[in-house]
C-alpha cells in the first residue's frame, strides 16, 4: 500500500538535499510526497523534519515526525538507502541551481564547526546528476582544495559549462598558483569567498596572496564573530580586510546577541560600513 509522506518546510528558504533524497526514495517506492501543513497533519502517514540550524524554531514540529539534520543532531544520517538516491529537484520548482558535492569532510577540526564531526576526514564522493532546470552549479564542498581529487572536479565543472558558485568558499591557507589557474577556467556566478574565522590565526599574507590574483570586487571574506573573539579582534579583522580592498561579511555565532547583531548589521550594510566608523555607529 502506498503512503502519503509529508516534508515539513521548517527552513523554507533552504534547498534541502536530504528532503530531495527522501522524496526520491519514497517516490521510487510508489509513495506520494507533499509539503506538510498542520491542518492536514492527519492525512500524512509519515512525516519528516530535516533542519540545518540549531536556532530554527522547532516548537510546532509534531512529536511523531522523523527528525534529523545538523539542526537536531550532528551525528544523524538518512541511511544508505536514502543517501544512494539522486536529488528530486521537482519538490523545489523555483530552484534553478544544482547542488554538487565532490568531497565530504574536512582536514580542519575547528571547534566552532560541525563538519569534521559530521562527515569525518576529507574524502571524495561522486556528485549527483545536475538539476534538469539548473542554470548554475553550487559547489557545496566544505574544503574543496583539501581533497586530492580537486583537479578532476575542476574538469567536470568546465565540461558542464554552467556558472559556478562555491557556497562555502575556499580555504585560503591552501591557496596556490595552480588553484588560481584552475579557478580562472570557470564561469563565475558570484564572488570568490574565503573565511577568516579565528582571530588567533593571522591570515593576512594568505589573503593578500589570493587578492593578488583577483580583482577586489570579485572577492569576499566571511568573518565569524562571537566565538572566542573580543570586540577589538572582530573590528581588527574587518578593518584589515577593508584595507586590502576585500569586502568582509560578518557571521554572528550568537544570532540574538545585541552586540553581534549590531556589528554584523554595520559591516554587512556596505553603504554604512564605508561611510560611518564603528565608534559612531555604535
Amino acid at each position: 500500500m502506498s503512503l502519503r509522506v509529508g516534508l515539513i518546510p521548517i527552513e523554507p528558504r533552504i534547498v534541502n538535499a536530504a528532503y530531495m533524497q527522501i522524496s526520491a526514495y519514497h517516490k521510487r517506492r510508489g509513495d506520494t510526497v507533499d509539503w506538510w501543513l498542520p491542518i492536514e497533519d492527519r492525512a500524512f502517514d509519515d512525516i519528516y523534519c530535516s533542519s540545518l540550524f540549531t536556532f530554527t524554531d522547532k516548537r510546532d514540529v509534531p512529536a511523531r515526525a522523523i527528525c534529523g539534520g545538523t539542526g537536531y543532531d550532528v551525528s544523524s544520517r538518512l541511511g544508505l538507502a536514502y543517501e544512494a538516491c539522486e536529488y528530486d529537484y521537482s519538490i523545489y520548482p523555483r530552484c534553478h541551481a544544482s547542488l554538487v558535492w565532490f568531497s565530504r569532510g574536512c582536514i580542519r577540526q575547528c571547534s566552532f564547526c560541525c563538519v569534521w564531526w559530521k562527515d569525518g576526514p576529507i574524502h571524495p564522493v561522486t556528485p549527483k546528476p545536475l538539476n534538469p532546470r539548473g542554470e548554475v552549479v553550487w559547489v557545496m564542498d566544505d574544503n574543496f582544495f583539501a581533497c586530492e581529487a580537486w583537479p578532476e572536479a575542476i574538469e567536470r565543472l568546465v565540461a558542464w559549462g554552467q556558472p559556478v558558485d562555491f557556497q562555502n568558499g575556499i580555504d585560503v591557507r591552501l591557496y596556490r598558483p595552480e588553484h588560481a589557474r584552475a579557478l580562472k577556467r570557470l564561469r563565475w556566478a558570484k564572488r570568490l569567498r574565503c573565511a577568516w574565522d579565528d582571530p588567533h590565526v593571522d591570515l593576512r599574507e594568505d589573503i593578500r596572496r589570493l587578492a593578488a590574483d583577483w580583482p577586489q570586487h570579485k572577492l569576499m571574506c566571511y568573518v565569524l564573530i562571537g566565538y572566542d573573539s573580543t570586540a577589538a579582534e572582530d573590528l581588527w579583522r574587518v578593518q584589515e580586510l577593508a584595507g586590502m580592498g576585500i569586502d568582509p561579511f560578518v557571521m554572528p555565532y550568537h544570532r540574538n546577541d545585541p552586540y553581534e547583531r549590531r556589528f554584523a548589521r554595520w559591516v554587512n550594510h556596505k553603504a554604512i560600513f564605508r561611510s560611518v566608523a564603528w565608534e559612531d555607529y555604535r
